[in-house]
C-alpha cells in the first residue's frame, strides 16, 4: 500500500523564495522514502518555498512534475542532476543503504561531491552493526554535509557513539505525519459496542512481523467479542521483483490455519490518503510487529499517533521513544504471547484506550507535516545565512 501526497503548485520564483533541492525516490515509486519525500516537498512549497527533484531508482511510467533530473550513469559525473542541485538554495539529500547503487549506496558519494550548494543529509537508517564499508559510507556521507537530520534521539546517538559524527553537526527533526491530527471526538471507544478492531497497514515483506501478530490473534478466543484484525498493503515491489508473493502467501496461509482465522481480513486495495486517514481512524488498536530492533524512524508509527490510535508495538527503537509517554504499548520482538497480552489490555480496558489516545492527540501537533516543514526550512535559511557570512564549511570536502 502506498499512498498519493497531494503537492499544492509551487510559488513563483523571486529573491524571497528559498529553493530546495531533493534528491530521493519519488512518486510514483512506492516506498516509504519516495512518500517521504514527496510529503516533504509539499510541506515546503505550502510554506512558501520551490522545490526541484532529482529522482533516483527506476524509471517510472510517468514523471511528476518536480521532478527535474533523474540520477543516471552512475559511474559518470551525473551532470544533469548535478546543475539541477546546485542551482538551489539548499540540497536534502535523503540517505539510506540500498537507495544509491554500488555497494552499500556509496555511489551517493560522487554526486555529493560534486554540489556546492549548503547540504543536509537526511539518514532514515542508523544500524548497530554496521559492516566495515557500511561504516565508511555513511561516516563519509555525513563528513560532506552541512547537516544530518535524524528523526529520534535514538538515532542521534548512534551517529554520534557509533559513527563518530560532529555532535554539532546533527540535529533531530521528526518524521511528519501524512494523516492528519486526530480531533478530541476521534476516540477509539467503538470496542465496548462491537469486535474491536486492529490494523497493520503499509508494504508487506519479511522482517514485517506479521506472522506474530496472527499468532497473538489465537491467545484471544476468550475475549468477546473477539476483535478483528485487519492486514492492509500490497507487497513491497522490491520484495515482489525478487521473491514474488511468498512472504504474504505465508501469512495468508498461517492466517488460515488460526483458531482466529474468521478474525483475520487482508486487504490490498490501494489508497489514498484520505481513504487511509479513513481506515485508520476507523479502528481501535495500531499494531506494528517488526522484528526489526534497529529501525530508528517509522512513518507508519508516526501516522498512527497523528491520528489519535492507540499503539501496540514491538521495541524498535523508534516505538520507544515516541510512545514512553503513554501513546502505546512496547513488547519484544517475534513474541505473539505477550503481544497478545498488551493487545488484551488495551481492546478490554476502554480507560486505558482512551488515555492511550488522548497522549498520542497530545503529541500530533509536532508530527504534523507543515510544523516539521517549517524546520527545514528554517534550517535552510540558517545554512544559507552562515554560508553567505562564510561560517559554514563542506565539512571533510573543504
Amino acid at each position: 500500500m502506498h499512498t498519493v501526497v497531494q503537492i499544492p503548485s509551487a510559488p513563483r520564483r523571486g529573491d524571497h523564495v528559498r529553493s530546495f533541492g531533493i534528491i530521493s525516490t519519488f512518486p510514483p515509486t512506492s516506498c516509504g522514502i519516495a512518500t517521504f519525500s514527496a510529503a516533504l516537498a509539499a510541506g515546503l512549497i505550502a510554506d512558501g518555498a520551490s522545490v526541484d527533484v532529482v529522482r533516483c531508482g527506476s524509471a517510472p511510467p510517468f514523471e511528476d512534475a518536480l521532478v527535474l533530473a533523474p540520477l543516471v550513469d552512475a559511474s559518470g559525473s551525473h551532470r544533469a542532476a548535478v546543475e539541477v542541485l546546485n542551482a538551489t538554495d539548499v540540497v536534502i539529500v535523503q540517505h539510506e543503504y540500498g537507495l544509491y547503487d554500488g555497494p552499500d549506496g556509496e555511489d551517493v558519494l560522487e554526486l555529493m561531491a560534486a554540489i556546492h550548494a549548503p547540504m543536509v543529509v537526511v539518514a532514515h537508517t542508523v544500524v548497530t552493526g554496521p559492516t566495515a564499508n557500511q561504516r565508511v559510507v555513511l561516516q563519509r556521507v555525513c563528513a560532506m554535509a552541512d547537516v544530518v537530520v535524524v528523526m529520534t534521539d535514538t538515532a542521534r546517538s548512534r551517529l554520534i557513539d557509533g559513527f563518530g559524527v560532529d555532535p554539532a553537526k546533527v540535529m533531530v527533526i521528526p518524521h511528519g505525519a501524512a494523516t492528519p491530527g486526530a480531533s478530541a471526538s476521534a476516540d477509539p471507544s467503538g470496542a465496548a459496542v462491537r469486535p474491536a478492531r486492529l490494523l497493520t497497514w503499509g508494504l508487506l515483506g519479511p522482517g514485517k512481523g506479521i506472522e506474530w501478530a496472527i499468532d497473538a490473534l489465537a491467545e484471544l478466543v476468550d475475549v468477546h467479542p473477539h476483535p478483528e484484525y485487519v492486514i492492509a498493503g500490497a507487497t513491497h515491489p522490491k520484495v515482489r521483483e525478487h521473491s514474488g508473493e511468498s512472504y504474504r502467501e505465508m501469512l495468508v496461509d498461517r492466517a488460515a490455519r488460526s483458531p482466529a482465522a474468521q478474525h483475520i481480513v487482508f486487504d490490498d486495495a490501494y489508497r489514498d490518503l484520505t481513504s487511509l486517514t479513513d481506515l485508520i481512524r476507523s479502528v481501535d488498536l495500531v499494531v506494528l510487529p517488526y522484528d526489526s530492533r534497529d529501525q530508528v524512524t517509522s512513518g507508519v508509527l508516526v501516522d498512527a499517533v497523528a491520528a489519535g490510535r492507540p499503539v501496540v508495538s514491538t521495541a524498535f527503537p523508534h516505538a520507544v521513544e515516541l510512545l514512553a509517554s503513554g501513546a502505546g504499548i512496547v513488547v519484544p520482538q517475534r513474541d505473539p504471547v505477550a503481544l497478545g497480552a498488551a493487545i488484551r489490555s488495551v481492546v478490554t480496558n476502554p480507560e486505558l484506550a482512551a488515555a492511550m489516545a488522548a497522549e498520542a492527540r497530545r503529541l500530533a501537533p509536532d508530527l504534523s507535516w507543515p510544523a516539521v516543514a517549517r524546520r527545514y526550512v528554517g534550517l535552510g535559511d540558517r545554512l544559507v545565512g552562515a554560508r553567505r557570512e562564510g561560517a559554514v564549511g563542506r565539512g571533510a570536502s573543504s
